[in-house]
């Protein structure tokens, strides 16, 4: 009864179309990442998530197909709540993250694109460490949505041979 069940819920999901997220497919064979500073983790990352695709990441943007140009990337935080004696008790973190794609020759493929990803997160001086970490996940899940939705960017830009 029970495998039934199961079976007959496999089935309705197969027909209503439900499909499990599969890596983007990128269309083009060369990619050149300009404008991340140095030690930044976006671009870490989002060399990572490229390197599991066919596409070769490439230093010199005028030998690449496409370029992603990044605009502005930083992170910050800002206080939400304070007590009456000014103890910070939340915290919004933010993640701003701004770019275009577009080819060697300059012609644009994908016009600037701005990214604004926010958490709240709450905050006692008493788990100061702990919050710290928790911060520090909070930002790395905001850059994996960031090169999620870099990537999906990436897979509808078609190349004209």
């Amino acid at each position: 009864m029970q495998r039934r069940a199961l079976l007959l819920g496999l089935t309705a999901l197969a027909g209503c179309g439900f499909e499990l997220r599969r890596e983007p497919e990128l269309q083009f064979k060369t990619l050149a990442l300009t404008g991340f500073a140095p030690d930044s983790l976006l671009a870490a990352g989002l060399k990572r998530q490229i390197k599991r695709t066919p596409v070769q990441i490439v230093d010199d943007p005028s030998r690449a197909q496409v370029v992603l140009e990044v605009l502005n990337e930083h992170r910050d935080r800002t206080v939400v709540a304070s007590t009456s004696v000014g103890q910070v008790r939340e915290w919004q973190l933010r993640l701003h993250f701004d770019y275009l794609i577009r080819t060697a020759a300059g012609e644009l493929l994908l016009p600037k694109v701005e990214l604004a990803l926010t958490r709240d997160m709450n905050y006692t001086e008493t788990t100061a460490l702990a919050k710290e970490q928790e911060a520090a996940n909070l930002y790395g899940a905001m850059q994996s949505d960031a090169i999620a939705q870099v990537m999906r960017r990436l897979a509808v830009i078609k190349i004209q041979s």
